[in-house]
């Protein structure tokens, strides 16, 4: 077996995933409406900013977390987005659960 020919074969399968398939469904559909790619992308920007400083150990901004709530909430009113957030969610815990599986199964050199 050729661990590379495994690789591929995992990335083709998952792009054949439901998972997969509904996100880049949906990202294309807000893609193709500007205002909520603005909105979007503020609160991607937001977000990153926001999930920075937790990551550097720097003390939280209330504003920006309170911009990003907001940014959120106004969001999710919206049907579109709250399905693309539910396929964003879906399809990074099968990104996740993959990467677990791989990370498990070289734990031993980790360790």
């Amino acid at each position: 077996m050729n661990i590379y020919d495994t690789a591929n074969r995992l990335a083709y399968e998952i792009k054949q995933s439901d998972e997969y398939i509904n996100y880049k469904k949906l990202k294309k559909e807000v893609n193709e409406n500007p205002e909520l790619k603005e909105k979007l992308d503020k609160f991607e920007t937001s977000r990153y900013e926001v999930q920075l400083m937790a990551i550097k150990g720097e003390e939280q901004d209330n504003e920006k977390a309170l911009e990003m709530q907001k940014l959120y909430t106004e969001l999710i009113q919206n049907e579109t987005m709250k399905k693309y957030f539910d396929a964003e969610l879906k399809f990074n815990v099968l990104l996740t659960d993959v990467n677990k599986i791989i990370g498990d199964a070289v734990q031993d050199l980790i360790k």
